[in-house]
């Protein structure tokens, strides 16, 4: 059998793996192959509904975020592929104090991360989105860099860059087995021969866990299925001489932009419904699954309510496809703890906003030996061996139908928690201690009187649905 030897392997050929082949050979590593087991953008990457937005937080994140979209027009230039950016404009809107508290926060940590943002009027609002039904609402925050991309075209683009400055690609290339090396590297093994890397990337998106089982490492890792669907065109949209800005409502669930004369519309279901909870099938690729839109009648009340015309408009097309999490719904990123010069670009649940500057850190990393900026937020090393299959699926769950809850700072879940607990937990428990959790470990934050204790328990279990 053939043997190569590379400095870097990738596994995974959607955005986040060719962004990372991209940005290695821009800081001239281009000994790098990205292998794909099937075609570029299958899995995730094909059916993403591909929203661009730079305000998220940690303000590091919107910093990579906003770097990510910034850097589009770039990219088109050098590769000469189209990237299918649409910069609109779009608009968050809040219903109530604490739906509007958490804008303000937002608002105010944009500044620290060099994001532009900006209250706005319900008139500026209507003037943008002239569909948009203002009645209710209180408070608009405007972010003039979001738009959308086109999926197919970004992933493409990042290839084509990668291979016009001399990394390669290598399309319908499983990889059977990873095995370490005694020098630190890794023997690679595909259908066409063994390739030795000094450096694994494992960015497989669906497979993250498969490909990570190959090295003997467990990713906290879980799919699920998320809905959105394209209407057919709307006249009132049709008469507008420009594209509406984007829309989403953080209480509400949903986020919506225009599609053609139509509206593209996602929703975060009432229920999560995890996929494929054993594993990725190896044969999935660029199939989508079964729609059921009745999981989405609370957030769909929603978008009835912001936007009228959306009862007289026809559904043209439904999708539903899969992407996979991690237990607090951000990226795993970095140098796995548990196996030498073996990085992790996996669970990025935004990839088209994410990926470019996933790639960028992980380009630092590899060629300079540290990124350029504290990413420990994303860190793969944040869970350890507590983080297993139950304490995933039941944070993912849980994090996807809160997705859009005001979290407030040094705020506690009490889901899938008592993982780890110290021999003076019942004690402490018993004495009226509440507990916190750090990686995993349970430790008490402060005590309660007793009938003070059973308040907050009563008060958890009802927000949780866990038996106190």
């Amino acid at each position: 059998m053939a043997v190569e030897t590379r400095h870097v392997v990738i596994i995974g050929g959607g955005v986040v793996g060719c962004a990372a082949l991209y940005h290695l050979a821009r800081r001239g590593l281009t000994d790098a192959v990205l292998l794909e087991r099937q075609e570029l953008t299958a899995g995730s990457s094909w059916h993403a509904a591909g929203n661009l937005a730079a305000l998220t937080m940690p303000s590091n994140a919107a910093t990579l975020q906003k770097q990510t979209i910034e850097h589009y027009a770039e990219l088109e230039e050098f590769s000469g592929q189209s990237c299918g950016v649409h910069i609109v404009g779009g608009l968050y809107l809040s219903r109530g104090q604490d739906q509007t508290y958490q804008l303000r926060r937002m608002d105010s940590q944009a500044r620290r991360s060099g994001v532009e943002t900006r209250f706005i009027t319900a008139q500026d609002a209507r003037e943008m989105v002239p569909v948009l039904d203002t009645d209710g609402i209180d408070s608009i925050l405007y972010e003039p860099l979001k738009g959308y991309c086109d999926p197919a075209s970004v992933t493409h683009a990042y290839a084509k860059a990668a291979r016009k400055m001399g990394a390669e690609v290598r399309r319908f290339m499983p990889v059977e087995a990873t095995r370490p090396l005694a020098d630190g590297g890794w023997e690679v093994v595909t259908p066409k021969g063994v390739i030795h890397a000094d450096v694994l990337i494992n960015a497989a998106g669906l497979w993250g866990r498969e490909v990570a089982a190959l090295a003997g490492l467990s990713l906290p890792l879980m799919p699920v299925e998320h809905h959105y669907f394209v209407t057919e065109p709307m006249p009132a949209l049709a008469a507008l001489p420009r594209e509406i800005a984007h829309v989403s409502e953080p209480g509400g669930g949903y986020y919506l932009r225009q599609e053609g004369q139509g509206l593209l519309l996602g929703i975060y279901e009432d229920a999560c419904t995890l996929w494929s909870e054993a594993g990725t099938p190896l044969d999935f690729g660029h199939e989508l699954l079964p729609d059921d839109l009745s999981r989405a009648e609370k957030a769909m009340d929603h978008v009835m309510r912001a936007i009228p015309a959306m009862a007289e408009a026809g559904i043209k097309r439904v999708v539903n496809g899969p992407m996979i999490l991690t237990p607090d719904l951000a990226p795993l990123v970095g140098p796995h703890p548990g196996a030498r010069n073996y990085f992790c670009a996996n669970g990025v649940m935004s990839g088209f906003n994410q990926g470019g500057g996933i790639g960028r850190i992980l380009a630092e990393w590899i060629v300079d030996g540290e990124p350029s900026m504290d990413v420990h937020f994303w860190d793969v090393a944040r869970f350890g061996d507590w983080a297993d299959a139950d304490y995933t699926a039941a944070r993912v769950r849980y994090g996807y139908e809160h997705r859009q809850k005001v979290y407030y700072p040094h705020e506690e879940v009490d889901v899938a928690r008592r993982k780890v607990t110290s021999a003076v937990y019942d004690t402490l428990s018993a004495r009226g201690a509440v507990h916190g959790a750090v990686y995993g470990m349970e430790h008490p934050l402060w005590y309660a009187p007793e009938a003070r204790q059973h308040r907050i328990t009563m008060t958890l279990s009802a927000a949780t649905g866990l038996k106190p």
